[in-house]
């Protein structure tokens, strides 16, 4: 708070003299000299020079960025001349610059890539960025200004860009009181270090998490390479001669499909669904406690009954009426689907004579079984065919380059931020370089949980930025020497980061603030859900899936077991999501701070209330890490992910019903949907793509609950 106030003093300007007001200025900028932040990156498409930039650098380009965006705020509104697009809308749009390039790689590393040093910082200026934010949001006369701009003459784009202004300075407060905009600058900064909080609290307890296994018999059933990995893993861990098996983000975790022993899966289940509730320092529960309050208070402040209802507005389902009204249609099919599974699943255990009930830790182990015994599929059998390079050069990348026409090339002469990160270059259907693209496969333990795509940088028109994008994953590393293959779910995570990408790359836009992914979340995940549908394209499979060691490609037979399958265990699938997005959706429509009761009694009241209390069935996020609602932004909006699916599954039956992967439906697709960012009503933009508005039929027929 102390540099919170320093900084603000300084940026007014009324403490210091104009002698030491150039003293500091010159220091600073002495400081700032050899800051790479301070300049655009002189390499390709301002690729970041992670050779160059260190730990120290951020600190600096913050403070000076923060200060110099706040004079480009003044600037804009001190200027006497009357309010137009390029003194008003188009300054605010390209101010910041120095701030937005620092934090942008910033966050990037803090969740790829993380220190005790790094986690300090981003708890340091969690509130000192808030309180930035709601200097800009919550200023009247800029605020003003932008509403007095004329749009009568803009181009469509400019105009839609001065209506992303104004939604967003309203839904930041900037039409509140006074008293209720102070009020709110309190609990934006509360909010904002409790959320960092929150992330570092759940790193840690995944990285604790993890289950330590001295007796190697306790892992019958795991792999050679997977044995191998949780050795390694035990060893960098100081634990030599062990077995580490580190903790996914999700409840499930792989392992546990293959884990012969019960008390096993049952030690490595426990371990994921307790990780941030023991009591200790990493246990997140009060924090998250915490944040819901606060964000009633919030939406109170904006005279709305709940969160959820002030979080939707610029959302396409508008309402957390319609975004319940959609899961509800799935949670009945879905719930009763996981009861018909977890029949055939006890009928296995007894016919086993396992003496046992099915439990959560087992329903992998056993459902495997009997995807085995009614597909004749074993998923040991198909992961030698899915090498990680394989399956993204000729899988995602033939797949790209098939219905878009675009190419890659690896850059081996790029600085990368870890050893692990390979970048691409690519180009165009016509042949001309249109990005860079960066990947980083491999879980670490200061690497957040999950799969995600950024930008490194931005595309824009106006600032003559082409997109440079990097993709993070988590899947498990090999032991020196071995190869990387990954399960046929974590090739659907490829596909559908790489889609996020392709929304990247094709972004097409003159202002970054409504290019490419910067869409409604709702939306976000119709372009990287889509693209998960190429992977069992039969031109596409089987030019990627290919024996490790042989280099064969995988037999017909084979692919023709895991089509059949692909509808298999979608009962126990979609009612995971729907409990998460459900939970999500409950803590943020609370309309009483009474009705926030500890997290496990609300937790259970939410799902027994809706019908997904199905032990056997956890929620695929447990509220004490449910990463993506508590710190990862998309709280009241886990739903968007089913929300998208009905867009994809939709686009994906008109896809196949008038072509397939034509050349001509790519482009399609792409003119339409991936190159329009926000510029557009995506609603629209949808309809134009397929003819018809979105129709939630084809969703429900892709997971099998009708026909």
């Amino acid at each position: 708070m102390t540099l919170l106030v320093t900084f603000i003093t300084l940026g007014a300007g009324n403490v210091l003299t104009s002698a030491q007001q150039k003293k500091q200025s010159a220091t600073t900028q002495q400081s700032m000299k050899n800051n790479p932040f301070l300049r655009k990156s002189p390499l390709q498409y301002q690729a970041p020079e992670f050779d160059k930039i260190k730990d120290d650098h951020y600190k600096p380009a913050f403070d000076y960025g923060l200060k110099e965006q706040l004079a480009n705020i003044d600037k804009i509104i001190n200027n006497p001349a009357a309010p137009t697009f390029e003194n008003t809308v188009l300054a605010l749009e390209n101010s910041g610059e120095v701030l937005a390039r620092a934090t942008i790689l910033f966050y990037n590393l803090t969740g790829s890539n993380t220190n005790d040093y790094l986690q300090k910082v981003e708890e340091e200026y969690a509130p000192i960025f808030a309180a930035h934010s709601d200097k800009i949001n919550l200023n009247e006369k800029l605020y003003k200004r932008i509403k007095a701009v004329k749009t009568d003459r803009l181009d469509a784009e400019s105009k839609r860009l001065v209506e992303y202004y104004i939604q967003n300075f309203e839904l930041a407060g900037a039409n509140l009181s006074a008293e209720n905009k102070e009020k709110l600058k309190v609990i934006n900064q509360q909010l904002a270090t409790l959320s960092t909080q929150f992330s570092n609290k759940l790193l840690e307890a995944r990285k604790k998490g993890a289950v330590l296994i001295s007796n190697v018999k306790e892992l019958d059933g795991l792999s050679a390479d997977e044995l191998a990995a949780a050795a390694t893993d035990a060893e960098q861990a100081g634990q030599k001669g062990k077995y580490l098996l580190s903790l996914q983000n999700t409840t499930q975790q792989p392992l546990l499909q293959n884990l012969k022993n019960r008390d096993s899966r049952e030690k490595l289940f426990r371990a994921s669904w307790t990780r941030a509730e023991k009591g200790d320092a990493n246990d997140t529960r009060e924090t998250i406690e915490k944040i819901a309050k606060l964000r009633l208070q919030k939406a109170k402040l904006f005279g709305k009954k709940n969160f959820a209802e002030w979080s939707l507005q610029d959302q396409m389902a508008k309402t957390p009426e319609a975004a319940m009204g959609l899961l509800a249609q799935l949670a009945k099919p879905a719930v009763e689907t996981a009861n018909r599974e977890a029949k055939e699943i006890q009928e296995v255990i007894d016919a086993q004579k396992g003496g046992f009930g099915v439990q959560a830790w087992d329903w992998n182990f056993y459902s495997e079984q009997v995807r085995k015994a009614k597909y004749d599929l074993d998923e040991n059998e198909i992961k030698p065919y899915f090498e990680v390079t394989t399956v993204l050069e000729k899988g995602v990348f033939y797949a790209a380059e098939k219905f878009y026409g675009i190419t890659f090339k690896e850059r081996k002469d790029l600085p990368v931020y870890h050893p692990d990160v390979v970048a691409y270059e690519v180009f165009d259907r016509d042949g001309k370089s249109l990005a860079l693209y960066y990947l980083d496969f491999y879980t670490r333990s200061n690497k957040n949980g999950g799969a995600w795509m950024n930008n490194f940088v931005p595309q824009s028109h106006l600032l003559g930025q082409k997109p440079v994008i990097v993709n993070v994953f988590n899947y498990q590393k090999p032991a020196a020497g071995k190869p990387s293959l990954i399960s046929f779910d974590e090739v659907g995570t490829m596909f559908h980061e790489f889609g996020h990408t392709l929304h990247g790359l094709f972004a097409n836009q003159k202002y970054v603030s409504i290019s490419g992914t910067n869409t409604p979340r709702d939306f976000v995940e119709f372009p990287s859900q889509i693209n998960e549908h190429f992977a069992l394209e039969p031109e596409i499979l089987k030019n990627y899936a290919l024996h490790y060691q042989t280099k064969q490609p995988m037999p017909q037979a084979l692919i023709d077991k895991i089509k059949k399958a692909a509808n298999f265990n979608q009962g126990y699938a979609t009612t995971e999501l729907v409990a998460a997005a459900t939970l999500d959706m409950n803590w943020h429509t609370v309309t009483d701070e009474k009705q926030l009761i500890p997290v496990l009694d609300f937790e259970k009241q939410a799902l027994d209330k809706y019908g997904l209390l199905v032990p056997q069935v956890p929620p695929r996020y447990h509220t004490p890490y449910f990463a993506h609602i508590w710190g990862g932004g998309y709280s009241a909006g886990y739903y968007a992910y089913l929300w998208s699916e009905t867009l994809d599954s939709d686009a994906w039956e008109w896809i196949k019903a008038n072509g397939g992967l034509t050349r001509e439906n790519g482009d399609r697709f792409r003119k339409y949907i991936l190159s329009v960012g926000n510029s557009v009503d995506l609603n629209k933009a949808f309809e134009e793509f397929t003819g018809h508005k979105a129709d939630i039929k084809p969703l429900l027929r892709s997971r099998g609950f009708i026909k």
